[in-house]
């Protein structure tokens, strides 16, 4: 099999010749060391930082920032052997108004309403440490001024004829023979902000308009991808710790179930597969989401989501992960040959696994971990 036939039999229900491999991102440091550059352009926070260097330098030092992303991106997949590709990380496509220091930039009117952004080298985050002016408490009128406008600009929405020109490219870079999967479905609130959590209980009403809104944007979305070939869609968005989700399982029902269930209906009107990311204890809600999607990714045993439990409980859903960004961060390379072992064995004996980190390889990871992971990976691929 092609690594694109193989992630494509796992979705079908199909047996694969060996076990696919995906890893869901890396940090530039540790995509640096594998691939044997000074600064690989992967990661996160990093990557915005650096799009808003290379704006800030103008457009040729622009061009250069995206080629080199997806080319590092791309040589990791296939330097790792990886069946799906993940040919972008984050981006942050907005020109600073304003440049502090080389790490630290400004966005909006530097004179009136802005947001100062800042890199930190220890983590590669780079988000927002200061706002002028403060940002106001949301009011339930703010939220529905929010909701309406997310609601107006769905309906507005089309597609672009670039909306996925950077997936079809790493089609073509590997000749088809490598699965792509393209975003545009995500299904969420901002759980950073409390008035957002505070209003599923408040104001379901208005939270299900704006998911729903989402489910609009996303439908439009599964129709552009289905158009230009791509059969693999992710999306989904955090919503839970290791402790369970941040909403009750009656919100998570009402409010979420039915836009996720739209977006997947229309992935298979059009014969695509829906991916659903998020990390935490998804138990609780487990009943409401897995029967609805295709795949589960960002799947975090260390929370209690087992590979072998839950493809003998939803026997359908393709499951990707079974090696843990903490246990790569902290753990043994002893301790990363384990949960090779149990995700490859859940892999081979009930199918439908792609087995990898199941989420980013974070700043820090030591690199005898990684390679304690690819090897094992390997080893045990064909059984």
């Amino acid at each position: 099999m092609t690594p694109r036939e193989r992630i494509l039999a796992a979705f079908e229900g199909r047996p694969y010749d060996r076990v696919p491999v995906f890893h869901a991102g890396f940090s530039s440091a540790v995509a640096s060391a594998l691939l044997g550059r000074p600064e690989a352009h992967v990661g996160g926070g990093i990557c915005q930082w650096r799009e808003a260097t290379a704006l800030w330098n103008g457009p040729a030092a622009h061009a250069e920032f995206v080629e080199r992303s997806f080319q590092d991106a791309v040589a990791l997949t296939a330097l790792l052997d990886q069946d799906l590709v993940r040919e972008a990380y984050w981006r942050k496509p907005t020109r600073p108004t304003a440049k502090i220091d080389d790490q630290t930039f400004v966005y909006g009117d530097p004179a009136g309403a802005h947001e100062v952004w800042r890199f930190d080298p220890a983590t590669e985050l780079y988000d927002v440490v200061h706002r002028v002016p403060p940002p106001a408490p949301l009011t339930a009128a703010a939220i529905a001024r929010q909701v309406e406008a997310t609601e107006a600009s769905a309906e507005r929405y089309q597609p672009g004829a670039n909306q996925f020109a950077t997936v079809l490219r790493a089609r073509d870079h590997f000749a088809g023979q490598r699965a792509v999967r393209a975003g545009g479905v995500g299904i969420n609130i901002n759980y950073r902000e409390p008035a957002w959590l505070e209003a599923v209980a408040l104001y379901p009403e208005l939270v299900g308009r704006l998911l729903a809104a989402q489910a609009t944007i996303a439908v439009k979305n599964v129709d552009a991808a289905a158009d230009a070939g791509i059969r693999i869609l992710a999306g989904g968005g955090d919503f839970a710790s290791n402790q369970g989700p941040f909403v009750s399982p009656a919100s998570y029902r009402a409010l979420w179930t039915p836009a996720v269930q739209r977006v997947t209906a229309q992935c298979h009107t059009r014969g695509v597969f829906h991916k659903y990311a998020s990390d935490g204890n998804l138990w609780p809600v487990a009943a409401d989401l897995f029967p609805h999607l295709d795949g589960y990714y960002e799947l975090d045993e260390l929370a209690g989501m087992d590979l072998a439990r839950l493809r003998q409980q939803y026997p359908h859903l393709v499951l990707f992960g079974g090696v843990n960004s903490q246990t790569l961060h902290q753990g043994s390379p002893a301790q990363v040959v384990a949960e090779v072992e149990r995700a490859m064995a859940a892999a081979q004996r009930y199918g439908g696994v792609v087995v990898g980190c199941s989420n980013q390889l974070v700043k820090g990871t030591p690199l005898a971990n990684v390679t304690a992971m690819t090897n094992a990976i390997e080893r045990l691929r064909d059984g």
